[in-house]
């Protein structure tokens, strides 16, 4: 019985580093492809992107600011960037600025928010999002209106709504840093 055990957990051991190995490179390529489509998303018309790396000034894991060039000059910044603050845990999002500091579009990435309630900040799901768009966050207060800030939550999700905030806000706090705000 222990030998019939053995090969069982053996084999199945065995089918799923398989697997493993089968799906690994198609969804880093997935992945990879959603990130590309979302930057195209949340910039305007670009040529390059040079990725430049930054670490947060109250500490936490680094950004990537993609600086979207067109004829060398700096057309906008796509940050991709995060929150731990979401309901279901991290929130993963691309937010588009312009030279100027202005807010052009934002992205979900990824998320594991209640389906149905915390789901709705990606825009195929509510128009949520939207007010962030054309918005700069020196005039424009990203917090909730709850927490006397511009932004109206989403019905019966304000956790979320507070943590997509604070994912747009550490954005801009790292595009400021480098200087992104003229």
């Amino acid at each position: 019985m222990v030998l019939v055990l053995l090969g069982i957990t053996f084999i199945a051991s065995f089918s799923l580093g398989a697997v493993y190995n089968l799906t690994k490179e198609p969804i880093a390529k997935a992945q990879q492809a959603k990130k590309e489509a979302a930057i195209k998303m949340v910039v305007p018309e670009f040529d390059n992107l040079e990725p430049v790396t930054v670490t947060p000034d109250g500490g936490g894991d680094p950004l990537i600011i993609n600086k979207a060039l067109k004829d060398s000059a700096v057309v906008g910044y796509a940050v991709e960037t995060y929150t731990d603050k979401g309901f279901g845990g991290r929130i993963l999002l691309m937010v588009g600025f312009l030279p100027d500091g202005t807010i052009v579009n934002t992205a979900v990435l990824k998320h594991t928010e209640t389906p149905g309630l915390g789901d709705k900040m990606d825009a195929s799901k509510s128009d949520f999002s939207e007010q962030f768009k054309n918005q700069n966050p020196e005039s424009y207060m990203l917090k909730v209106t709850k927490d006397g800030g511009k932004v109206d939550a989403i019905t019966a999700a304000t956790i979320t709504s507070r943590a997509f905030c604070d994912g747009v806000q550490r954005a801009w706090d790292v595009v400021k840093k480098e200087g992104g705000s003229k």
